[in-house]
């Protein structure tokens, strides 16, 4: 069982996620975070051999849209028609969200193909047709759903049923009632408003990992915050669940939350260069510009094993502990591990089992691709919201205590 701690690290809004002692989501939320905000967006400048153009949102940001996407126009008259992305010119306006933060040097990431995310489903916009998370096989359970979500639907969106809406049919119809309501309410409002305005702001990171968590796996939603506290409480009275049983707010004078769960040492240890496994072994991560690079060592290991046991060993124990480590720092994008070598094509069909099963049970979905000529494991994930090590970065506009750490070994 998990245990989700909420609450305030310099002036930021700390989200950690337990599996009994040992942690496995950390998130520092930003003040100003626009990660899931959408906005009425004028096209800056269209660059056709990207197809993609530029568009300017808020207070003077810039942001990266793809002409793929089939936009949302907002014409004189105030009705709302779809136009082709070809016809897109400099100072249209257009219906955006945020789909991706911005990193480094990078613009954030712009879409038309509006979500509206809850805890058993999303609704989308762009999209409109009716689809199933992967991990749902039940092919009888889905067919006698669809033509429920067909009527309540009416063409007019799409939906996806997440994991935790399986067999729940009156909640997936509930929250869906809901979230149609919430985009009427946007578009309606986009009608009427200038270009740069925000229609719609997304909820705070720490309702993100309360709806991503599967039902029946929180044992405990722990916040010393009565603002946050109260805002949970709101949700759980909006989106009647039975975690609301567990949501406990934390009074101790003597003993912070943050010192209880040794927050500020998890968060240090989760920026380190090096990362020992218990069987002496220990791995090397690496984010880089293009890619992270991820290197297994034998390290201080003195088992007794033969050499192709030894290795297997290490190997096995290192594809759990990098998994953990993905989630944890919130590493996305490219994802390149060098495995100790194994001879045994059996060991390396073993390692890329084993490597698919831990990486199913990331929220954010992650893929194991295969080993390369070289070897080399290649993994993708999912980007969203900024790697921990730059969130840590981001308090105060300088290097953190937990981050002055990287790097050493």
């Amino acid at each position: 069982m998990n245990k989700l701690i909420i609450t305030r690290w310099n002036e930021r809004i700390l989200t950690a996620l337990f599996s009994e002692k040992e942690a496995l989501e950390l998130g520092l939320e930003e003040n100003a975070s626009i990660l899931g905000n959408i906005y009425i967006g004028k096209i800056n400048r269209i660059i056709k051999n990207l197809n993609a153009a530029f568009v300017d949102f808020g207070d003077g940001q810039t942001g990266y849209y793809s002409l793929e996407d089939n936009p949302i126009s907002l014409p004189t008259d105030s009705s709302k028609t779809a136009i082709s992305s070809k016809l897109l010119k400099g100072n249209d306006e257009i219906i955006v969200q945020v789909a991706k933060d911005a990193v480094k040097t990078k613009d954030p990431v712009l879409t038309a193909n509006l979500n509206f995310p809850g805890k058993y489903v999303v609704l989308t916009i762009g999209r409109k047709s009716i689809n199933f998370s992967a991990k749902i096989h039940d092919k009888a359970w889905k067919e006698q759903l669809r033509p429920k979500l067909e009527t309540l639907l009416q063409g007019t969106c799409g939906i996806i049923v997440r994991t935790n809406g399986y067999q729940l049919d009156e909640k997936i119809l509930f929250e869906t009632q809901n979230l149609l309501q919430i985009c009427n309410r946007v578009l309606r409002s986009a009608c009427f408003r200038s270009g740069g305005s925000l229609l719609y702001q997304a909820e705070p990171e720490y309702l993100k990992s309360l709806k991503n968590s599967h039902i029946g796996t929180l044992e405990e939603i722990i916040t010393d915050q009565r603002d946050i506290y109260q805002t949970i409480e709101a949700y759980f009275k909006s989106a009647p669940s039975e975690e609301k049983e567990n949501l406990r707010f934390y009074q101790d004078p003597l003993l912070s939350l943050t010192s209880l769960y040794s927050l500020q040492s998890v968060m240090s240890q989760a920026c380190q260069k090096r990362v020992w496994l218990k069987s002496g072994g220990y791995l090397i991560i690496e984010p880089t510009e293009a890619m992270v690079v991820i290197d297994v060592n034998t390290g201080k290991y003195s088992g007794k094993k033969e050499q192709s046991d030894t290795i297997r060993l290490i190997n096995l124990e290192a594809a759990q502990e990098i998994c953990r480590q993905i989630r944890l720092r919130n590493l996305s994008g490219i994802i390149m591990i060098d495995f100790i070598d194994m001879k045994e094509d059996s060991d390396k069909t073993l390692l890329l089992e084993q490597l698919r099963r831990y990486a199913a049970q990331d929220p954010v979905k992650t893929t194991v691709v295969d080993i390369t000529e070289l070897n080399l494991v290649e993994m993708t994930r999912k980007k969203g919201k900024k790697p921990l090590w730059e969130q840590l970065i981001a308090v105060s506009g300088e290097k953190s205590t937990a981050f002055a750490h990287r790097g050493k070994s």
